[in-house]
This record gives C-alpha cells, sequence and structure tokens, in this order.
C-alpha cells in the first residue's frame, strides 16, 4: 500500500507510456490482418486502407472496446491472491505491456503477422505464474481464451467458405454475372452494416451512456444496414460495363462490384479489430490505474477511463501510419491470390466473428481468425490455391509469441521488483 502511495503517480505515468507503445505495436503489427485483404486485392490502395483504418479503428476502440478490455483486466489473474501486494500486479501489468510492445516491434520490423492477443495473454501468464506463483493465474479464463484461439479460425474459415461459395453460386454461375452482381452485393452490404452495428449497440456503447434494449437495438442495426446498403447502391450505380475481348464471362466487371463492396468489409474490419484488440493495450494500463487510484484495491469489475480507450486508439493508428506497411504486404498478397470476391468473403467472415467475440468479452486473435477465413476462401477453390510455406512461416511465428512474451514479461516483473521494492 505504501509502495503504491510513494511512486502512484511514476506508476500511472509509465502505464501510458507503456500502453501507448503496446498500442503502437497492435498498429503496426495486426492492423495489416484488418488491410492486408483489402490491399491484396487491389480493391483499395495502401494509402486508402491507412485512410480507412485511422478512422475505423479509433471508432473500434473508442465505442467497443470495453467488454474485452474488462477481461484482459481481471480475468486472467486471480485478483483475491494480490490483495497483500496490490504492487506486485502493477509491476506484472508494466512488465506485460513492456514486453509485448518489444517483442511486437522486433516481429513488425520482420514482417511477421504475430498475434497481439498471444503476445500480452502470454505475458501476463508468464509473470503471474512465476513471479507470484502458479495459483495466481485463472487457468479456466486462460484455457477459455486459449480455445478461443483454435475455435475462431475455424468460424471464421467456415463462414469464409460458405460466404465465397454462395458468391460462386449466386453470381459467377449466372447466366450474366455482372447482372446478378448489381442484384446481390446490395446485400451483402446489408450484411456488413447490420452485423458491425449490432453487436456494436448490444455490447458496446455502455461506457459512453447509451443503454439500449435488444429490440431497440436490433431496429437500430436494420436501420443503419439499409443506411449503408443505399450507400452502396448509389456507389454501385457509376460502375459502367466493359467490353473485354480477353474476358468472355464479364468476371472482370464483377470483381469492380466487389470492389465498392470491400471499401465496406475494410471499414468493418478495421472497426472489429479496433474494438478487440485495443484491449491488448489498454486493459494492464487500466488495471495500473485502478489500483492505483483506490490506493492498492484490487477491483477487477472497475470502469475503463474514457481517456485509456481514446490514448489505446491513439497509439494504434501512430503504429499503422508509422510502421504499417510492411506486414500489410506480407498479408495482402502471401497466403492467397486474392480478387475483391475472395477478398470479401474472408474479410466479412473474420469481421463478423471479431465483433461477436467482443461483444462476448472473449480476447481472439484477429491474426488467427483472418488467417483462418482467408485458407476457407482458399480451400473453396482447392489445396492448390494456398500457399503452404508461407502458411507454415505464420505459425511457426504464432508458435514463438507466447513464450517470447511471457519471458520477457518475467525479465521485466523482476526489474520492476528490485527498483520499487
Amino acid at each position: 500500500m505504501q509502495i503504491i502511495a510513494q511512486y502512484g503517480e511514476i506508476f500511472i505515468i509509465l502505464a501510458c507510456l507503456f500502453g501507448f507503445f503496446m498500442a503502437w505495436g497492435v498498429g503496426a503489427n495486426d492492423v495489416a490482418n484488418a488491410m492486408g485483404t483489402s490491399v491484396g486485392s487491389k480493391a483499395i490502395t495502401i494509402k486508402q486502407a491507412i485512410i480507412i483504418a485511422v478512422i475505423f479503428e479509433f471508432l473500434g476502440a473508442w465505442l467497443a472496446g470495453g467488454e474485452v478490455t474488462a477481461t484482459i483486466r481481471g480475468g486472467i489473474i486471480d485478483p483475491n491472491l494480490l490483495e497483500a501486494n496490490p504492487q506486485f500486479l502493477v509491476y506484472g501489468m508494466l512488465s506485460a505491456l513492456l514486453a509485448a510492445g518489444i517483442w511486437l516491434m522486433v516481429a513488425s520490423a520482420r514482417g511477421w503477422p504475430v498475434s497481439t492477443t498471444h503476445s500480452i495473454v502470454g505475458a501476463i501468464v508468464g509473470f503471474a505464474a512465476v513471479g507470484l506463483g502458479v495459483d495466481a493465474v485463472a487457468w479456466d479464463k486462460v484455457g477459455q481464451i486459449a480455445s478461443s484461439w483454435a475455435i475462431s479460425p475455424l468460424i471464421a474459415g467456415t463462414i469464409g467458405y460458405m460466404l465465397f461459395k454462395s458468391v460462386h453460386h449466386l453470381i459467377f454461375e449466372s447466366a450474366d454475372p455482372f447482372a446478378a452482381a448489381k442484384r446481390y452485393v446490395p446485400g451483402y452490404v446489408f450484411l456488413v452494416g447490420f452485423i458491425v452495428a449490432m453487436v456494436t449497440l448490444t455490447k458496446g456503447l455502455s461506457h459512453v451512456g447509451l443503454h439500449l434494449s435488444f429490440s431497440e437495438s436490433l431496429l437500430l442495426s436494420i436501420l443503419i444496414g439499409v443506411l449503408i446498403m443505399g450507400l452502396g447502391i448509389v456507389m454501385q450505380r457509376r460502375i459502367k460495363y466493359t467490353q473485354n475481348a480477353n474476358d468472355h464471362f464479364g468476371y472482370a466487371n464483377v470483381e469492380r462490384v466487389f470492389g465498392v463492396l470491400m471499401i465496406f468489409t475494410a471499414c468493418a474490419m478495421a472497426f472489429a479489430h479496433g474494438s478487440n484488440d485495443v484491449a491488448n493495450a489498454v486493459g494492464p494500463l487500466a488495471a495500473v490505474i485502478s489500483v492505483v487510484r483506490s490506493e492498492g484495491m484490487i477491483d477487477s469489475a472497475a470502469l475503463v477511463p474514457w481517456w485509456v480507450l481514446v490514448l489505446g486508439g491513439a497509439g494504434i493508428v501512430v503504429g499503422l501510419v508509422t510502421y504499417g506497411r510492411r506486414v500489410i504486404a506480407t498479408v495482402g498478397t502471401g497466403i492467397t491470390e486474392l480478387t475483391p470476391s475472395r477478398g470479401f468473403a474472408a474479410t466479412l467472415a473474420a469481421a463478423s466473428t471479431v465483433v461477436v467475440a467482443s461483444g462476448t468479452g472473449l480476447p481472439i486473435s484477429t491474426t488467427h481468425t483472418l488467417v483462418g477465413a482467408v485458407l476457407g476462401v482458399g480451400l473453396a477453390r482447392g489445396m492448390a490455391a494456398l500457399n503452404l510455406r508461407v502458411i507454415g512461416t505464420i505459425v511457426v511465428s504464432w508458435l514463438i509469441t507466447l513464450p517470447a512474451g511471457a519471458g520477457l514479461a518475467i525479465v521485466f516483473f523482476f526489474m520492476f521488483k528490485g527498483m520499487f521494492g
């Protein structure tokens, strides 16, 4: 208690700096997962991707980032075992932020798309198990999070597979693919708007003072979906059919229609990513602020201050703008050849999985989810469509992430413990 009273302001300043550094790492590495498919399918340029991500990552972090933040902040460590030494929680969360931030910086420099969720959860489990004792870790919660890392790619892959099959059946196999695209794509645009709006309104907005019933959220989500669909129809009407001697079926024109749709799915994925992965940066920061302000009381249900979500959102944006290009290139072109129609199926599948997980408070890996979705779309075209060497490299980088985060966090935990006593 005395240590927290004595060094409280220093702890909060360090937590803000390390939290911003961790959020920078999320922006530099993980935002590629949100934007890679859009850039890889040539639906949007890298410059457009950065503009979309800056706006929608920030909005996702601020409007819908609170639920998952609660899990990262108070769900992984048993708070009752820390009541005698609350400063250990502060040291541990500072260590976790610094460890995960450094690992993400290394991975981004190498162009590896690693999981920021793996990084921070591994770091928290590492310092807790070694620094506090194995009993301090809520292993049932860790097991639940770990199972989501396996389940989320399966769900996203299945949705991606079905979406791409539906696109193939309804549009590419029809007598006039271009006319079919113009007929069915507005429905897919509605789906994008509805899914993101529904999860945000039902789960994400309580911390900004908006409490809606389920039926109110449903009606508002349908209205938002219809408005976005209307915007899509207006944009779609500008696309004129162009004749090409090498493109007998007019598939290039269909892909141009899907290029419009990819703008919407890129916005949805950026929003979904911001809502889920801001927690990786601001969850530990919020825990430090809560312990310092309550003078040592550990309350896993404390509210996240609004400015903490803003700090996390700003860090993500800065990371993307300064360092995000490299990993975008890896994800966008490495796993499988993407066209706008394939990219749409993968991105919407991943966004749907991520926003639902954010709504339920489960911190899943966006990296795993998107790679699962892209694999699902690739499998819909056959195994030959996948680049297994790149997939292997990505999986190896995932396996290194957990021990790297845990090892660095253990070192920093004992360093802080030695510095502050």
